[in-house]
């Protein structure tokens, strides 16, 4: 695992760190991370009962890393494709997953929180949000897919087409957070919620999550494969 990811266990949560310098981009070696990290939370057995996804102070993550974005169409697409996988495992995990947003969340960082089963949001002035139009991308499919399974149906539209950024508060609203709380209280807020979650049996709990998501699920899957199958991506 990259040293930009980091996991402590912590009363049977799973609390993963993204460390990627200033903005805590998603590379290809910090996605790879994240995606080692939730294999080993579900591979834990009852030591483990959820996840918490969080980054440092000011930054969950500001997007993909852009040196590989910029790199070429077939580098751009596998990290792309790579992101959308791991926020669709997250989403389809067989143990709850839940974000801490501890700053900025742009674009890629935007749907990470998606993927989670439950966003805690640190107050401040920090923005939230799909910033792709503005920067002249398209969303991949999958992107859509997961904000409209999240979002509000009052902003999906304006959040993706309209790439508006949100404060936290709004942010809430809108669909990328479920709860605001004082930026020093965030991350034991995350593990409080985490622990509610952790307590729901397993199979329980990974039965009625493919019952509400099985659909969606299989969408997401569908389109990421339509990415890889055609070897480039327009993402985020």
């Amino acid at each position: 695992m990259t040293d930009a990811v980091t996991t402590e266990i912590r009363d049977r949560i799973a609390i993963t760190t993204i460390d990627n310098g200033k903005a805590n981009v998603l590379s290809p070696d910090v996605v790879a991370g994240l995606d080692a990290a939730l294999t080993a939370a579900e591979s834990g057995g009852e030591a483990v009962g959820a996840m918490v996804i969080t980054g440092t102070p000011g930054f969950l993550s500001g997007g993909f890393d852009l040196s590989v974005m910029m790199s070429s169409l077939e580098a751009a697409g596998a990290l792309v494709s790579a992101g959308g996988s791991f926020f669709t495992r997250c989403f389809a995990s067989e143990i709850p997953v839940i974000g801490a947003c501890t700053g900025h969340a742009v674009a890629a960082g935007a749907l990470l929180l998606l993927g989670c089963d439950e966003r805690i949001g640190a107050d401040g002035n920090y923005k939230l949000g799909l910033i792709e139009t503005a920067k002249g991308m398209v969303l991949p499919r999958w992107a859509v897919e997961l904000a409209e399974e999240r979002l509000s149906r009052r902003h999906f539209q304006v959040a993706t087409v309209g790439a508006r950024m949100y404060s936290p508060s709004d942010a809430r609203d809108a669909g990328f957070l479920d709860e605001v709380v004082a930026p020093d209280a965030v991350i034991e807020r995350a593990v409080e919620v985490a622990k509610v979650w952790s307590e729901l049996p397993r199979s329980a709990y990974k039965g009625q999550v493919t019952m509400n998501r099985g659909e969606r699920i299989r969408r997401l899957e569908a389109a990421i494969a339509a990415d890889r199958g055609r070897g480039f991506a327009v993402g985020t």
